[in-house]
């Protein structure tokens, strides 16, 4: 089948069949499409929409264009969890310590940040010597010997995603759901899990802007790990400010490392509040407890008795990371100059647009243009102040951590789109979890 036949039936509104869409995969796949014919799909993709079972027929297709694991030889339910994206999005650090300190097994195949979002992958080779390439064999070894391990895509496992995944985030096809979607069932079900745990991000950080579109996002993914045979949950959750008070990769290691070791920042709270429920469906789904707070409380304890922490430094260190780096934090990549961004006006922090305050980070060099920009690990923001918060002419909002000085006013100019101030705080409050859906 002719590619440019394939992006224009869908160009021009037509539903490709299961086999149309496995020969554009395969195909694409082995080489024999190049990168500009499948953007041009993709951009139609986004454009018109996916049926659910062109949906299906695509996760389907990158499923099988690569190797599905046999976790069948490890003992414990295998459960994972996956974000849509956002900025300061960092819980799966956290949470795959604690799941796998609670005797879950989680085999995690993430990604690289994708736009203005971060990537867990960026964010753990910003730890000296962390390797995230291990090929199945080693992905199973460290599963084994410590119950959790974070991955990239390798040749054998969905290397579709791997090239799609990629193009994406420069070509502007990001927000289509049906590619969200393959791309995220794809690598989960080929992960060999028996449960997962979807935290779908609404609002200005995420690609999904409105609620209702996030929860069709949730409900097709849901249903899409429903059909396979999987226990699905999904999370709707906030991304109107940043998660956390650390944006860039090394500096979010930082705070991960920080509530793993139980310590408390109140512009930390989300975070944590956040990865003590993910991994509370972690444990719901896996069988380990009989309900969501029984979940949130052994989450609790495993952090605060430091078996979490000790199981992140165990996997970091299969994986070739410096403990030593994890153990003294100053021994991560640190940006050689700081500036603080100022409040221009009294009052309150009325909103936040968060996805400039993603491109205030990208553009220090802690994200990509283009998919063979090299990131730099060491540069982002520290927020001082979040929504409802009150400010003082000249009060620092955020500190920029960078180190090309050519860079800085574009990341200045951004964080000034990125705050509001108002005369008065919001009176409306925040809701972390928007919804939960389970199934159908």
């Amino acid at each position: 089948m002719r590619a440019i036949d394939l992006i224009r039936k869908k160009r021009d509104g037509g539903e490709l069949s299961g086999e149309e869409i496995n020969s554009l995969i395969a195909d694409y796949t082995s080489g024999a499409i190049p990168d500009y014919q499948m953007s041009a799909w993709m951009m139609a993709v986004l454009l018109r929409g996916m049926s659910t079972a062109e949906t299906a027929a695509l996760t389907e297709a990158m499923l099988n264009s690569g190797t599905v694991m046999d976790l069948s030889g490890l003992l414990g339910m295998k459960v994972d969890k996956h974000s849509t994206g956002g900025v300061g999005d960092k819980t799966s650090l956290i949470l795959a310590p604690v799941a796998a300190a609670g005797d879950l097994i989680v085999p995690m195949i993430s990604g690289r940040g994708l736009g203005h979002t971060g990537g867990t992958l960026d964010k753990l080779e910003s730890i000296p010597g962390f390797d995230v390439n291990l090929n199945p064999q080693q992905f199973m070894q460290v599963l084994d010997q410590c119950g959790c391990s974070m991955i990239g895509q390798t040749a054998e496992i969905v290397p579709a995603d791997k090239k799609m995944y990629a193009l994406r985030d420069v070509s502007g096809t990001v927000e289509s759901p049906s590619l969200i979607c393959g791309s995220i069932m794809s690598k989960k079900l080929a992960e060999g899990i028996d449960a997962l745990v979807l935290d779908v991000k609404m609002g200005s950080g995420a690609f999904m802007k409105r609620q209702e579109d996030a929860e069709n996002l949730a409900q097709m993914m849901v249903d899409t790990g429903e059909r396979m045979g999987k226990r699905m949950a999904a999370l709707i959750t906030d991304m109107d400010q940043p998660l956390g008070r650390l944006v860039g990769n090394s500096l979010e290691v930082i705070e991960c490392v920080e509530i793993l070791r139980g310590e408390r920042h109140p512009l930390s709270d989300d975070l944590r509040v956040l990865s003590i429920e993910l991994a509370a469906w972690m444990f719901l789904l896996g069988q380990r407890c009989a309900s969501i707070e029984e979940g949130r409380k052994l989450a609790e304890e495993l952090i605060m008795d430091g078996q979490a922490y000790h199981k992140f430094l165990e996997m970091c260190r299969l994986q070739g990371g410096h403990v030593s780096a994890i153990e003294n934090t100053a021994h991560l990549p640190t940006a050689r100059h700081q500036a603080d961004f100022k409040a221009a006006a009294n009052g309150f922090i009325t909103s936040v647009q968060c996805e400039q305050v993603g491109l205030a980070s990208l553009v220090l060099g802690g994200g990509r243009n283009k998919k063979d920009d090299v990131i730099d690990h060491s540069v982002g923001l520290e927020l001082h102040k979040k929504v409802g918060d009150p400010v003082k002419i000249g009060e620092t909002i955020a500190t920029v951590h960078y180190n090309n000085d050519t860079k800085l006013p574009e990341s200045f100019r951004l964080l000034g789109q990125a705050y509001q101030i108002g005369p008065t705080a919001p009176t409306t409050p925040r809701t972390l979890v928007k919804k939960v859906i389970t199934s159908t």
